[in-house]
């Protein structure tokens, strides 16, 4: 699939138009669901050959973020062979009562995989969570950076985002 038609496909699949309510509590006609593109084995395969290439040399473990960066990551996992953790939004309190689950994260090159950033807040939280972890982690991949400020945020926060693509070129693919 060329990125072109990966641009089409995305926003086929995942632009919706309606009435919704947002989380913010505004009523919107038009939404974007991101579960219908990594839901679909082919635009998510198409989407990891092409985050392949954002990949940071010397990157060891890539880390999906709960809920959204799963998908993305198993791809992208599947595409490299490079091994996957998964990242919850907090420890569990049973079991091994980890926040990364998988192999672990200390001293490695550790990529940050998300779906979409918008604000980047959950990002620089778990960003900073599997520092605390011992990961070295600076970078953040992303398929669709909404430009809504996260960008700037995760830098102000030293991070660097990678995105496949932005809001304005999946608009103008159209």
């Amino acid at each position: 699939m060329t990125r072109e038609t990966l641009t089409t496909a995305i926003y086929d699949v995942a632009h919706l138009t309606g009435e919704f309510l947002l989380r913010s509590g505004i009523t919107s006609n038009e939404y974007f669901d991101k579960y219908q593109f990594e839901s679909d084995p082919k635009i998510l395969a198409a989407i990891a050959e092409k985050m392949a290439t954002l990949i940071p040399e010397g990157t060891e473990i890539l880390a999906g973020l709960e809920m959204g960066g799963l998908a993305i990551v198993t791809a992208l996992s599947l595409h490299t062979g490079i091994p996957a953790v998964f990242v919850r939004k907090k420890a569990k309190d049973y079991g091994t009562c980890k926040l990364a689950e998988g192999p672990d994260v200390a001293g490695k090159r550790v990529l940050i995989v998300e779906d979409v950033i918008t604000s980047g807040g959950q990002v620089i939280i778990s960003g900073n969570d599997l520092r605390q972890l011992g990961a070295l982690t600076d970078h953040v991949v992303c398929v669709i950076d909404r430009e809504q400020g996260g960008r700037e945020k995760l830098r102000d926060a030293g991070f660097e985002l990678l995105a496949l693509f932005s809001m304005t070129e999946l608009k103008a693919g159209r």
